[in-house]
């Protein structure tokens, strides 16, 4: 073979030597990424643990325990182990994927399509007035997320949304007040819905069930939610797993406005 060739092929099997190692490399700091402050490590420490047990016993040659532990070493535990941490990764990229396509639309105007703006003045209202009385709600917003699963854990209204709904919906006597309501497009899809709540290790001891189902279900969607403690009065947001404490309410009606338009 003539040696230009052979350097060609050498030069074309470090190339994609090269690449692998980048994209492996991208896919490690993503996974990293997502397990990061989770309780996911301590699981995938078990699974090596377990791994490590059964090539042991594998190698000894003991045959019951090696039949007990290839039960806990298939290809189909991790996927059921960390399944919500996989969904969680598809999610990430399917918000990177529609992100680069609305920069796209707003580079062609002629794509995009007005939305008529959603009056948020009730809901700033209803929340003001939950705070001043201690009243704990749970409001949840959502733009393109499909929350299907969690609309139908409640009560299906489909109402418009109005601050005395909301009030009513909240009443500690009302019995409607346990779980979150979803709102879309303006309207109030269901009340007293069951959302998940985060394993995330690191949140304060102070927050209750109810702003740990808000941050639980923004680490897995899209959606804005609206947490009235019940304690202080005190009104907060959660996003992106992520959540702002003791907001007024200028910087509420700010932040839906953000996530609406």
């Amino acid at each position: 073979m003539p040696l230009n060739l052979l350097y060609l092929e050498s030069w074309d099997i470090r190339f994609r030597l090269v690449v692998d190692m980048a994209l492996f490399g991208c896919l490690v700091y993503w996974a990293y990424k997502l397990l990061k402050g989770s309780i996911a490590v301590k699981s995938i420490l078990g699974f090596l643990v377990v791994c490590f047990f059964y090539w042991i016993v594998r190698a000894l040659h003991l045959t019951v325990l090696t039949s007990i532990l290839s039960l806990f070493t298939s290809p189909i535990v991790p996927i059921i182990l960390f399944q919500r941490e996989i969904r969680h990764f598809l999610f990430s990229m399917g918000t990177a994927l529609m992100g680069s396509k609305a920069t796209i639309v707003q580079m062609i105007p002629w794509l995009a399509h007005k939305k008529s703006e959603v009056d948020v003045t009730p809901v700033v209202k209803a929340v003001q007035t939950l705070g001043g009385s201690n009243t704990g709600a749970l409001i949840v917003f959502t733009k393109d997320a499909d929350l299907r699963y969690y609309e139908e854990s409640g009560d299906l209204i489909n109402a418009v949304v109005s601050a005395r709904l909301l009030i009513a919906i909240f009443n500690k006597y009302s019995p409607l007040h346990d779980g979150a309501v979803i709102i879309h497009s303006n309207r109030i899809v269901a009340a007293r819905c069951i959302l998940p709540v985060t394993e995330h290790p690191n949140m304060a001891a102070r927050f209750g069930l109810r702003h740990k189902a808000a941050v639980g279900l923004t680490e897995i969607t899209d959606a804005l939610v609206l947490i009235v403690s019940e304690e202080s009065g005190q009104i907060s947001i959660a996003r992106k797993g992520a959540m702002e404490n003791n907001l007024s309410a200028q910087e509420i009606r700010s932040a839906l406005k953000d996530y609406l338009k």
